[in-house]
């Protein structure tokens, strides 16, 4: 059984920034796509990086490029997100989030979600 869990977030200026790690087992990942998703009170879930465990090809939300990385660690089977420049807008429940093979931006594809780790952006 995968499971995936989260840690990393809390409150934090605007301007700063946060590492989310993503802790994966239940089996090998080597052929996983592991993403980042989002969702901010009253709005729909979003979708915000995601790593080819293979080849760490990734994909960004353009709200995020050039300030979050998301990166992975085989030997510790842990994806991170890197946050820099964090401001408001990217206060959120954070969910990490796996499924095998296809490259996708869309959350009802994939098949295994951590709990989700609150980040709170202050003004």
């Amino acid at each position: 059984q995968v499971q995936l869990v989260e840690s990393g977030g809390g409150l934090v200026q605007a301007g700063g920034s946060l590492r989310l790690s993503c802790a994966a087992s239940g089996r090998t990942f080597s052929n996983y796509i592991m993403a980042w998703f989002r969702q901010a009170p009253g709005k729909e879930r979003e979708f915000v990086a995601r790593i080819s465990w293979s080849d760490s090809n990734t994909h960004y939300v353009d709200s995020v490029k050039g300030r979050f990385l998301i990166s992975r660690d085989n030997a510790e089977n842990t994806v991170y997100l890197q946050m820099t420049s964090l401001n408001p807008e990217d206060t959120a429940v954070y969910y990490c989030a796996a499924r095998r093979l296809l490259r996708t931006m869309v959350g009802s594809e994939y098949d295994y979600w951590g709990q989700g780790t609150q980040v709170t952006v202050s003004s």
